[in-house]
């Protein structure tokens, strides 16, 4: 049973000190995991710019007739932070890393009451007053 590239433990060797470091060496980070760093700091970075946000406009508003204009906010925030658009559903998507965003969607109930149109009328008291 040979090696299939006839290198043997030679071209493993080689493999293994490049340049007189070892690619296993942590002095020396594997070609694809800069890259992958990189990406990890930008995203730590945004959760970041989300939670500095999230003190401006708290999450217990998404329950509620605020919910559009809170995510509207921290769409602005994010996108004046890292001069970037931020879509609404990529501001749910890291909010969900944080918050049961489930839990803050309205039920079916809250929806029928928010959508519910009454006619506004003034009380017979108003007029009242205005004639005295």
């Amino acid at each position: 049973m040979g090696n299939i590239d006839g290198n043997g433990a030679n071209g493993r060797a080689k493999e293994e000190e490049q340049d007189g470091v070892s690619v296993h060496s942590p002095c020396k980070a594997p070609p694809s995991s800069a890259s992958s760093i990189s990406k990890e700091h930008a995203q730590v970075e945004i959760e970041l710019r989300l939670l500095e946000a999230l003190e401006i406009y708290p999450p217990v508003k998404l329950r509620g007739i605020h919910r559009h204009f809170v995510i509207y906010g921290l769409m602005e925030y994010l996108r004046r932070s890292f001069d970037r658009q931020f879509s609404p559903d990529e501001v749910l998507q890291l909010m969900d890393r944080f918050y049961n965003i489930e839990m803050l969607k309205p039920d079916d109930e809250e929806a029928e009451m928010l959508n519910r149109e009454e006619d506004f009328s003034l009380p017979q008291s108003y007029f009242e007053k205005e004639e005295a």
